[in-house]
């Protein structure tokens, strides 16, 4: 077998290769990106179109790491790949939504891409080559595409930018993107920043598109070597309309147009407004009139279309009657939840989410175990858009990939601003859940969370707000549009969606997807400029409600805190078999973690009240402490005997309380005073150094008394 193989030579001396005729052959297409021990198998199959004719293109996308590809064997009992993890899915739709928008208009065939982590090298993070994988792929198969695409990660690493770098070396950016495009124009953009600049962002995607253009180049040679003709296989012709769909434009578009003119700010009555032209004109055909009625819908969804983006593109006019740069009304509120640890409302026209935030202990951190990383996660983030939403009908099944792209979103922009460990010892769980949805809800969960998290009292570095920025443009004159905070409707028939998040500094966050080819550079900093006034607007709004983190935690968040031992006395409070901390928190009703760091034993307490908190630190204290003659301890009487008790003073340590020590007075049945169990204070007054007995005595902590003679 002699595959065929092109080379890309990266700017530090790396390289990736394509392969094909290799692997996976009655695939329609398949290809193999190799990047030093990191290897990925991308296959693409498509049913015929006379096998499954589609009123839409049926694309599933499915991106999986093989834990065998980085020598582990995977957790749970099952031990096997099952259903894939959120980190799959959210690559997934990286490839999906830069590669959805080239399949031609009319191609329908159900189209299925997969793409499998096969061998995982640390030095290199799969997820930027996967699209590269999947394009090749369609390149080398007959399935119409008007590829090729490509995708890199842009990261600023000490100033300075690149391209894929090692994961070590992420570690030190302050711009971490995926960046995907054809080689003439920007299609996607995700990533997460350290409060940078718009046109810093700008820099970094033009420095990104410089290394796509090179991946295409490679993959059209790939696809001319397997003997595809790129030019001639990407296109479906369009058909003639029927005469049908010509009468019903000319006796229905200019209604429609007037529709899109109002300006009707309601989301239901906007819909009931084109709903009754659709109707009105269907209650007039006669049954000779040929029509189709489910042709019909898409028709006057298409003309629908049309009508909003002309009277954007001719007046300016909004849906909802709004500028091209206005917000819609926002209103806000925080502590809406009483027994929540912080809560907020952030409503701007028609979205509204209710983001609540749980403060949680170490033992509440999300435990992580994929092929390529392990370990644990103290922020998780949880966006819910049920179907009520937005009026509509929908089963509860999970959390869909929409969901976790748009979860994933908002969490990349607030944990930039996250206090440190030292700040914030708890585990942090924050929930948004959307109760109306009319145009960017991620941006919304965004700004309700940061206020849920300054009413939990978590002390992040500044508010963040987000925006949705948005696009109509003209193809044939290059007119065009930039929206602001956009609608539903808006982001449904517009040629943009640009979330953008961020503080009053800069940029934290962003997500860019584009459905026509040829966005220039002009109008992706235009629309960064727009949404810096954007966003700043909404943070004034959230700043009338709330302007920084709350002084002190709620009354009913639990209590947690930290304590320094050495690394030897460990073990001292672990005791044998954990019989010792298990003590501890059964006695304190506190939680007690200890684990060692950095060769120091760190202790982190987490309880109900401070109460407990207290106790739990003071029988910590008692162990590690030396025994002081002199100190005054709390003890616990273990045995009575006729001479005298014995009282554990010390976690572990007990001394002798002999009988001429309980009282004054002469005590003659020590049984008739003290009881095992009985807490009793005690003073040390002598160590034994040659035998390490303990002496206590409780009547030098009474009066002595005065008059009568002492026993």
């Amino acid at each position: 077998m002699q595959p065929i193989v092109k080379t890309i030579q990266l700017a530090d001396n790396r390289t990736i290769t394509l392969e094909t005729g290799k692997l996976a052959k009655l695939a329609d297409g398949s290809v193999v990106v190799r990047m030093g021990n990191a290897m990925l198998l991308a296959t693409v199959v498509a049913k015929k179109e006379s096998e499954a004719a589609a009123e839409f293109l049926p694309l599933y996308v499915d991106y999986q790491e093989k834990f065998a590809a980085a020598g582990k064997i995977p957790g749970g009992f099952l031990k096997r790949e099952g259903r894939l993890g959120d980190h799959e899915v959210l690559i997934a739709r990286l490839v999906d939504r830069v590669i959805r928008p080239l399949f031609p208009k009319n191609y329908t065939a159900e189209t299925q891409i997969n793409i499998s982590l096969i061998s995982a090298d640390e030095d290199v993070l799969p997820d930027a080559l996967a699209a590269l994988a999947a394009s090749a792929a369609l390149m080398v198969s007959p399935i119409p595409f008007t590829g090729p695409i490509s995708e890199v990660r842009v990261a600023r690493i000490d100033g300075h930018l690149c391209v894929n770098p090692t994961p070590k070396a992420l570690e030190r950016a302050d711009i971490d993107m995926i960046v995907g495009a054809t080689a003439e124009s920007i299609l996607m953009v995700e990533g997460e920043m350290s409060e940078v600049q718009e046109e810093e962002m700008v820099a970094a995607i033009q420095f990104a598109h410089e290394a796509i253009k090179e991946h295409c180049k490679v993959q059209e040679a790939l696809a001319t070597a397997v003997g595809m003709d790129v030019k001639n296989t990407v296109h479906v012709l369009d058909q003639e309309a029927p005469a049908w769909q010509k009468a019903a434009f000319n006796a229905l578009y200019n209604q429609v147009y007037t529709v899109a003119q109002q300006g009707i700010a309601n989301k239901q009555q906007r819909k009931e407004a084109f709903r009754a032209v659709k109707q009105a004109y269907l209650q007039s055909l006669t049954e000779d009139q040929p029509w189709d009625l489910i042709a019909f819908e898409h028709f006057f969804h298409d003309m629908e279309k049309q009508a909003v983006r002309e009277a954007l593109l001719k007046g300016g006019m909004r849906l909802d009657g709004r500028r091209p740069d206005e917000v819609r009304p926002i209103w806000t509120e925080v502590d809406y939840l009483p027994a929540a640890h912080g809560s907020s409302i952030f409503t701007r026209g028609e979205t509204q989410a209710l983001a609540t935030v749980t403060l949680g202990s170490k033992l509440d951190e999300q435990i992580i175990d994929r092929a390529m990383t392990s370990g644990y996660s103290k922020f998780m983030l949880h966006y819910n858009f049920p179907g009520f939403s937005t009026g509509d009908v929908k089963p509860n099944r999970g959390p869909s990939r929409r969901e976790i792209g748009h979860g994933n979103l908002a969490m990349r922009a607030l944990k930039k601003v996250l206090p440190s460990e030292e700040e914030n010892p708890y585990t942090l769980r924050l929930v948004s859940d959307i109760l109306e949805s009319n145009g960017s809800s991620s941006m919304a969960t965004v700004c309700a969370g940061s206020m849920a998290l300054m009413d939990a009292g978590v002390r992040i570095k500044a508010p963040v707000s987000g925006i949705a920025m948005g696009l109509v443009i003209d193809p044939a004159t290059g007119n065009y549009v930039v929206l602001s905070d956009i609608l539903g409707d808006e982001d449904h028939l517009g040629d943009m969606d640009f979330k953008v998040a961020g503080t009053q500094k800069g940029v934290t966050a962003c997500q860019m997807d584009i459905k026509v080819a040829g966005l220039s550079y002009q109008i992706l900093r235009e629309a960064l400029i727009r949404s810096k006034a954007g966003r700043l607007h909404i943070l004034e709004k959230m700043a009338e409600c709330i302007t920084k983190p709350r002084g002190a935690y709620k009354p009913h968040v639990p209590r947690i805190s930290t304590m320094r031992i050495a690394k030897d006395m460990i073990g001292a409070i672990i005791g044998p078999g954990g019989k010792i901390i298990q003590e501890i928190q059964r006695e304190s009703g506190s939680k007690v973690l200890i684990e060692e760091v950095d060769g120091v034993g760190i202790i982190k307490f987490f309880a109900p009240s401070q109460e407990a908190i207290d106790k739990a630190e003071r029988c910590v204290k008692n162990l590690i402490a030396e025994p002081t003659v002199g100190e005054v301890y709390t003890g616990k009487v273990k045995t009575v005997k006729d001479f005298g008790a014995f009282v554990e003073f010390m976690p572990g340590k007990d001394g002798l309380l002999h009988i001429s020590e309980v009282k004054w007075e002469r005590v003659d049945d020590l049984e008739s005073i003290l009881e095992e169990g009985e807490e009793i204070q005690v003073k040390l007054t002598e160590i034994d150094l040659k035998t390490g007995k303990y002496r206590l005595s409780h009547k030098v902590l009474l009066p002595k008394p005065t008059g009568a003679a002492a026993g």
